[in-house]
């Protein structure tokens, strides 16, 4: 690495360990959906560019899909070392086509690259879209993506003392966000649901972490027109509960100050180690009132 960031490094000594406590997601009741049945080991794909690629085994899953090792090598079996993943969910399932809509309109590595050379950026933590498309199998309709793979999240990133981390790791972690959530916000979404489980780290360099999972973004100004302020107290407190925005708690659909506001709820908690509401997560209207107190 160079720059800025190469000394010290970005985790220093810290040690892949969990110690986060796990986050309080309150969203509105989600249609049933199930987790796929699993595709065959070495089933190949066919996405919309007409690029073959070959699922290997499975290595984790997500709300509603699962995520396999893949190659696009399909003449010989995924190695357990391969440097690409594709997420599947069956074709009626919402969250990968909500994803897949924020990768291939403001996602795609030539953009990446051309917004980098503008801002003389030597990288961008945002993962790199490969392609999609659908496929069936014994009757079922399945969507699928392919993607870098990634490491391990920086929520098992730390030593203990409570989930802090140092002060010049937070400050580097805050600097290389506000790049990603230029990035989006100039193409038209917001991620709206920042946290240290959606912050993974690089699979062959650890020292980069992206920001990924992208089911909850939200278009807020599609073709240049910007969507319209309107408080919903039925969609109230939607999001990650500790560092819901203030317009989120509101019920107001995600917006660009409102992912700035959650990324200074994820530094301060990375700082402290605690959040001053932290005693009362279970009651998102306590929650919001002592946010509203501590933005006086």
């Amino acid at each position: 690495m160079e720059g800025e960031y190469a000394k010290p490094t970005l985790f220093g000594r810290y040690s892949l360990r969990r110690c986060f406590q796990t986050s309080t997601t309150v969203m509105a009741p989600p249609r049933k959906r199930t987790l796929p049945k699993p595709l065959p080991d070495g089933f190949i794909l066919v996405d919309a560019e007409k690029k073959k690629w070959r699922l290997g085994k499975i290595i984790g899953q997500g709300g509603f899909g699962l995520i396999y090792l893949a190659s696009q090598d399909v003449s010989r079996p995924v190695s357990s070392d391969a440097d690409f993943v594709i997420k599947v969910e069956y074709h009626e399932n919402g969250p990968l086509f909500s994803e897949l809509k924020f990768y291939q309109r403001a996602a795609k590595p030539e953009s990446m690259q051309k917004w980098k050379r503008g801002k003389k950026l030597d990288f961008l933590g945002i993962p790199t879209y490969w392609g999609s498309g659908l496929a069936e199998y014994k009757d079922l309709r399945y969507r699928f993506m392919a993607m870098d793979r990634l490491g391990s999240d920086l929520q098992k990133v730390c030593e203990g003392n409570g989930g802090r981390l140092k002060n010049t790791t937070v400050l580097q972690l805050g600097q290389r966000l506000v790049d990603v959530l230029e990035y989006i916000h100039e193409n038209e979404y917001v991620h709206a649901d920042i946290k240290a489980a959606n912050l993974m780290l690089g699979y062959r360099d650890p020292e980069q972490v992206y920001l990924a999972d992208y089911g909850l973004s939200y278009r807020y100004c599609p073709d240049g027109v910007h969507k319209e302020y309107k408080e919903n107290p039925k969609k109230g407190h939607n999001g990650t509960i500790e560092y819901t925005s203030l317009d989120a708690h509101k019920g107001v659909a995600p917006s660009r100050r409102g992912d700035l506001q959650i990324l200074g709820f994820c530094l301060l908690h990375w700082l402290c180690g605690s959040l001053p509401w932290d005693n009362v997560l279970k009651n998102p209207n306590q929650v919001q009132e002592a946010k509203i107190r501590g933005n006086r």
